[in-house]
């Protein structure tokens, strides 16, 4: 069995960031952790890792090291997510493709400048 893990999120705004994951990821807020300088969504289903996002005082400065990519496959789905999540705040930075013509990811940005790919 695995270790349950949570991914823990700098933000200078913890509420809206974390609007906008449970809308990307389809997870709800956790209860108990809702407030001014923090937030926690989890999985509604309880498979996949809480995702808690904390104040913090300085800006994002440079590329991720790491990041999330929502899976969801085919390129009509993922163009059919991506532009959820353009109304939902994120913004598109390129399309990348497989080698031939199929679509095969979208690298965008979260309201926070957070990079992270639709697959």
């Amino acid at each position: 069995m695995g270790t349950h893990w949570t991914l823990g999120c700098d933000a200078a705004d913890p509420q809206r960031l974390a609007a906008f994951w449970a809308q990307a990821l389809r997870y709800v807020p956790e209860p108990g952790y809702d407030g001014p300088d923090n937030a926690s969504l989890i999985d509604p289903a309880g498979k996949g890792p809480a995702i808690s996002f904390l104040r913090v005082p300085e800006g994002k400065t440079a590329k991720n090291r790491m990041h999330i990519d929502i899976r969801v496959g085919g390129e009509h789905l993922i163009r059919t997510r991506v532009a959820e999540l353009v109304t939902a705040g994120a913004t598109v930075v390129r399309e990348e493709s497989y080698g031939g013509d199929e679509l095969g990811h979208v690298v965008m940005l979260d309201p926070e400048g957070n990079e992270f790919c639709v697959a």
